[in-house]
């Protein structure tokens, strides 16, 4: 099954006063690129959370974010007593030296955000031990809301690349069919184009030299190794679009395009014929569609 690599998914526990939102999005990216953003005070846990992420995820730029907020009294920082009863004592100063009455000015809103008086809370390691499971849990939540949002978009992501894929394999049967034709169809053009200048001097073309020209054509403009090839590659991208196997298939879908365009630009610089030239064009515009979004798999 095909997984796209943007998605977003979300987990909620609220304990001991405490709210935990874990919120996890994804978009693309060739390689897996995590971001983690944790309060300073769980940065012990970023390791495991970047390993979990790693667990279920292969491909994508993944930014994992954890909000918590105090429902109960209790709060997720301390507050620097000292810190701001220094800021206050100096403002006092400050407003009685210009005459100003301090206590209608003083906004203690603004001093708690002032640098050092709210400092992270700090944890037990008991605390730890509790927050990190509860996290992990989230995490793992959160991660499999994300993985079904992007498996869903992977569904539209396949019906896309089976029509790109049928428009590719309908036009290759054009071609395989065109092949022979071609080569007959230089051989009378060449003989009747030799004969009409001949004729003006009663000689007569030479059989063995016309066999030796048309067998030089014939190998310049021979597709039938690029044609099987092709099909070969469309079978193999069909595969790995249907493998249970998530890991690298991005990657892999990105290669075996790479491969159909190779073959399809070797036919068009062989091909002389102009409805040869037509299924090319087809085949390549399918070609490109199926890269544009092979860039959103994972």
């Amino acid at each position: 099954m095909l997984h796209s690599m943007t998605g977003f998914g979300d987990a909620q526990y609220e304990e001991n006063g405490l709210s935990f939102l874990v919120e996890v999005k994804s978009l693309n990216n060739r390689f897996l690129k995590t971001t983690v953003k944790l309060p300073d005070s769980l940065a012990f846990a970023e390791p495991e959370v970047d390993r979990i992420i790693r667990e279920y995820l292969y491909r994508g730029s993944i930014t994992f974010v954890l909000h918590m907020r105090q429902t109960e009294e209790g709060g997720v920082s301390d507050v620097n007593q000292s810190a701001l009863q220094s800021y206050i004592s100096s403002l006092e100063q400050i407003l009685t030296l210009h005459g100003v009455d301090s206590s209608l000015n003083i906004d203690l809103a603004t001093l708690m955000q002032l640098p050092g008086v709210c400092q992270p809370r700090t944890y037990s390691k008991d605390e730890h031990i509790q927050i990190l499971e509860i996290l992990t849990k989230l995490t793992r939540e959160a991660l499999k809301r994300l993985q079904a949002m992007r498996a869903e978009e992977g569904k539209g992501i396949l019906e896309d690349l089976e029509k790109q894929c049928r428009v590719i394999r309908e036009n290759l049967d054009q071609l395989s069919g065109l092949t022979d034709g071609v080569v007959d169809h230089y051989r009378k053009r060449i003989e009747q184009r030799v004969n009409e200048l001949l004729a003006d001097v009663n000689l007569k073309m030479d059989e063995q030299m016309l066999s030796k020209e048309v067998a030089l054509f014939a190998e310049r403009c021979d597709i039938n190794e690029e044609i099987s090839r092709l099909g070969s590659h469309l079978i193999q991208f069909s595969d790995v679009c249907h493998s249970n196997n998530r890991e690298q298939t991005g990657r892999r879908l990105d290669f075996l395009t790479q491969e159909l365009l190779r073959e399809a630009n070797t036919i068009a610089s062989k091909a002389n014929d102009s409805k040869i030239s037509q299924h090319v064009v087809e085949i390549k515009v399918a070609i490109d569609r199926l890269r544009e979004q092979v860039q959103n798999i994972e």
